[in-house]
């Protein structure tokens, strides 16, 4: 697909994706969940946040999640129970039948897809008829960093054009709902919100590995040395989406 999962799977990116959680990252989707339905956590990481999902459809219910990363599928695997299992897999190839789950949730993956469109068609195709997506991406054009220079800008620049260059889109999150649209599906609900990181040395060090992995080591201290200063702030917008399966 000529694309690259920017965040990699060092121990790093890694130990941030488990910090997230159901209640943290996944409270779009709640009031859509109900007891025994089978759930698709689709690019699930190390699990973390499908702990919640199974929690949210009760023993009567199943959740599986799928995430391309061998790495990832085997710190997950740790979270499993008779509700939630965990297989490798790809969202442009799910390893399941037609018409198999009740809700496809999908966090933080469609800004890595370089063909987003393709990966919507394949989970409409795994929906049954009247099933539900739930996606939500972040959208670098709306974020808000302070205090901020010309340094601080550049080096956030240089990380969107990283993984702009590696097939994703720093601005997926307004683009949900033509994603969902043209894979087939029919936007119900979009929704916005901001996340501000309560340490900014967290998200700086996370990005900072990203560039300085790619050979920037120049942003990678930059971003570092920002996250030093007193009353740091990086806001960072998320935008939701639900898309029924007509």
């Amino acid at each position: 697909m000529g694309e690259q999962y920017t965040p990699g799977h060092s121990a790093n990116a890694t130990a941030f994706m488990a910090a997230r959680s159901f209640g943290s990252h996944g409270e779009f989707i709640r009031p859509y969940l109900t007891p025994g339905m089978k759930v698709l956590d689709c690019g699930c990481g190390p699990g973390a946040i499908s702990v919640g999902l199974a929690e949210a459809v009760g023993p009567a219910g199943h959740v599986t999640g799928v995430d391309f990363g061998e790495s990832q599928i085997a710190v997950a695997k740790a979270r499993s129970s008779p509700n939630l299992t965990f297989r490798v897999g790809s969202v442009y190839e799910l390893p399941f039948e037609d018409s198999t789950f009740d809700l496809v949730f999908s966090h933080a993956l469609f800004e890595h897809l370089a063909d987003p469109i393709r990966g919507v068609a394949e989970i409409r195709r795994i929906l049954r008829p009247g099933g539900l997506a739930g996606l939500c991406s972040p959208d670098w054009g709306g974020f808000i960093l302070s205090p901020t220079d010309d340094q601080v800008e550049t080096a956030i620049a240089r990380y969107r054009m990283l993984q702009e260059k590696n097939g994703g889109q720093t601005c997926a999150g307004r683009q949900l709902g033509s994603w969902l649209t043209a894979g087939g599906l029919a936007p119900q609900k979009i929704h916005g919100r901001y996340e501000c990181y309560p340490d900014s040395r967290l998200i700086a060090e996370y990005l900072a590995l990203q560039l300085e992995r790619a050979g920037d080591i120049e942003s990678g201290r930059v971003l570092r040395n920002w996250a030093t200063l007193a009353c740091t702030m990086f806001a960072q917008a998320w935008v939701s989406a639900i898309a029924v399966k007509a």
